[in-house]
């Protein structure tokens, strides 16, 4: 939906990437609905896109609206077994390993939050955190399920294989929670320590978990129940700031991305974004534990040169810890 771009190998050498990616496969019993002016998923939810667009919004919420628990238990939800999912899994890992040095990331099904909140819409979700919570919780134990189920799948197939694995449920914004931490607490920690646990269960790979905005409030908590790596890292976010995240939680937690996409890479110069570089890697990157990164995808605005800038420099700063 994000229109996010598979790179091409070439252009990961030549920036000299140390990752690969490793993504799932495309669901074969369930297929996308694809039409000419955007799509179905596999869940139930449309998106369209007009031709000026850069991405694919929202058009249908299926589960919004007055419902209830057996509309959830009743609603056509896809198989987690599809063979789709795992196809070409262990041929792409494979790949990897025999022409590259770098590190193989598995993208796991995001848990539970995004996928409820494109069914549900995003005001009821809200809204079902105080009036109705037996929905709410039907609702994302449905979803959990079957995204376990996948996620088990795909980690019985290469998790032994793998050096990281990522999974992305947003939990924050820019100034604070989506919901307040009684409600993480109560809602959101539980399901995704179960989630977290199976990764670690069924690999030995690093855990990388994505949530965009201040999530400073629930760090110690991502901690305890498995993340091992942080991402984006959007330092703009309040409480976000880098030497308070690296003073707090170096040696405890590593940080992957941080370089400002809001900003600094859009609208900036390439002083700016040499600047950012070398402030962010004297910020974080000390004793290890930084991949540095930008804190989102890189947007169809941002200039080929702040892009260069940023990868090129971050390889030939010397930063004064190292000095």
């Amino acid at each position: 939906m994000m229109r996010v771009v598979n790179v091409d190998e070439a252009i990961l050498r030549e920036l000299d990437i140390d990752t690969r990616a490793v993504f799932m496969g495309a669901a074969e019993t369930n297929k996308q609905e694809i039409r000419e002016d955007g799509y179905t998923d596999i869940w139930g939810v449309e998106r369209i896109k007009h031709e000026s667009w850069y991405y694919f919004d929202q058009e249908k919420f299926p589960l919004a609206g007055d419902i209830s628990v057996t509309d959830i238990v009743n609603y056509p939800w896809p198989d987690p077994d599809d063979p789709g999912f795992i196809r070409g899994l262990a041929e792409r890992v494979g790949w990897i390993r025999k022409n590259t040095d770098c590190a193989a990331i598995l993208s796991l099904p995001a848990p539970f939050i995004h996928i409820t909140q494109y069914l549900r819409g995003y005001e009821d979700w809200f809204c079902d955190f105080a009036l109705n919570p037996a929905v709410l919780e039907a609702l994302f134990d449905a979803v959990l399920e079957i995204t376990l189920e996948v996620a088990k799948h795909e980690l019985q197939a290469v998790g032994d294989e793998v050096d990281i694995v990522i999974c992305a449920d947003d939990l924050g914004t820019q100034t604070g929670l989506q919901m307040s931490r009684e409600m993480y607490l109560k809602y959101v920690k539980p399901r995704h320590e179960k989630y977290f646990r199976q990764i670690h269960e069924l690999s030995p790979a690093k855990l990388l978990f994505h949530s965009c905005g201040s999530v400073a409030a629930i760090i110690d908590d991502l901690i305890g129940i498995g993340v091992d790596i942080l991402n984006p890292v959007q330092t703009t976010a309040t409480g976000m700031e880098p030497e308070i995240l690296k003073r707090k939680y170096k040696g405890k937690l590593a940080f992957w991305g941080a370089m400002d996409t809001q900003k600094i890479l859009p609208l900036g110069t390439v002083d700016d974004v040499e600047k950012m570089v070398e402030d962010m890697v004297e910020k974080l990157g000390e004793g290890g534990g930084y991949v540095l990164s930008s804190c989102h995808n890189l947007q169809p605005d941002v200039p080929v040169e702040n892009i260069l800038a940023m990868f090129n420099h971050a390889r030939e700063y010397t930063p004064s810890y190292l000095k």
